[in-house]
């Protein structure tokens, strides 16, 4: 039975990607502090699709690479299958699992850089808001970015966020069941198209019934961010325009929201295995 290495090209690709779509995710957060610091919430929004754009055409390329990845596994468990030993490919489906691992970990260190770069993207959704109202255009004001100038002044506007400021975020400020279901939220999607991938692994027969039933696991995702988590948060920003609440409210939720999702994110490497059983009983289901 040969050997698939362990790393390769589109391994090394799907970490960068996956990497940067968790990175764009904490990135957007940046957009609600910006909305309520320069009230223009509508134009923060419009700049915040940017970024759910940019993660988008990120996961247009890291998902061929991760199905790449699980041909040369799902291949391998085949030819096994028909040899009549399909335990010759377990250690091959071990590293495949170590490899998917290896991705859903990217995303945790994504998740750690953007929280690293969160007071240089509100100051870049902040400048692009102001370029927007001026030019009116947003490909007019994105492309103002690469303006000597205006690199180099963001350059030198770049700074860490400082420890001595965490105690400022406060968790008193911001409801328990927006941390709770953002944690549930990152937990799920980290793993949903993966878990796919993993269960067509396993069950060679139903790989494309079991690649397509990654919904299962996203669908609790999308419950918790469009019946608790995006609602609460606009409840929140809109608040904060108001007067009811203060922009340090929203930075403190937006602070919250970021250790939730990196809390998250590593919940899911706990849920990877159930993940693909669920999916590989429901493929099971609807192939009979």
């Amino acid at each position: 039975m040969p050997d698939i290495p362990l790393w390769s090209w589109q391994l090394i690709g799907a970490l960068i990607l996956n990497g940067f779509v968790q990175m764009a995710a904490v990135g957007a957060f940046a957009a609600r502090i910006a909305g309520v610091s320069t009230k223009r919430i509508a134009i923060s929004i419009s700049l915040f699709s940017l970024f759910a754009t940019a993660s988008r055409l990120a996961n247009m390329f890291y998902a061929p690479l991760l199905g790449t990845i699980s041909d040369r596994t799902g291949n391998l468990v085949t030819a096994a299958i028909h040899a009549g030993s399909a335990t010759l490919a377990a250690p091959q489906v071990a590293q495949f699992e170590f490899q998917l691992r290896l991705i859903v970990f990217a995303g945790t260190i994504g998740t750690l850089v953007g929280a690293m770069f969160l007071p240089t993207f509100e100051y870049l959704f902040v400048r692009g808001i102001g370029s927007f109202q001026r030019l009116d255009s947003v490909p007019n004001a994105l492309m103002r970015m690469f303006d000597p100038r205006v690199l180099s002044d963001v350059v030198h506007s770049f700074r860490f966020p400082r420890p001595a400021h965490w105690s400022q975020y406060k968790l008193a400020s911001v409801p328990a069941k927006l941390l709770f279901w953002n944690t549930v939220l990152y937990a799920v999607y980290s793993i949903g198209v993966v878990a796919a991938v993993y269960a067509s692994v396993r069950e060679p027969a139903l790989a494309r019934t079991a690649t397509l039933l990654s919904g299962i696991v996203n669908g609790i995702g999308t419950v918790a961010f469009t019946l608790f988590v995006d609602p609460t948060a606009a409840n929140i920003v809109d608040s904060a325009v108001h007067g009811k609440r203060t922009i340090e409210d929203v930075r403190s939720m937006v602070f919250w929201l970021t250790v939730t999702m990196v809390l998250g994110t590593l919940l899911s490497q706990l849920l990877l295995y159930p993940a693909t059983l669920v999916i590989d009983v429901a493929a099971r289901l609807v192939h009979r």
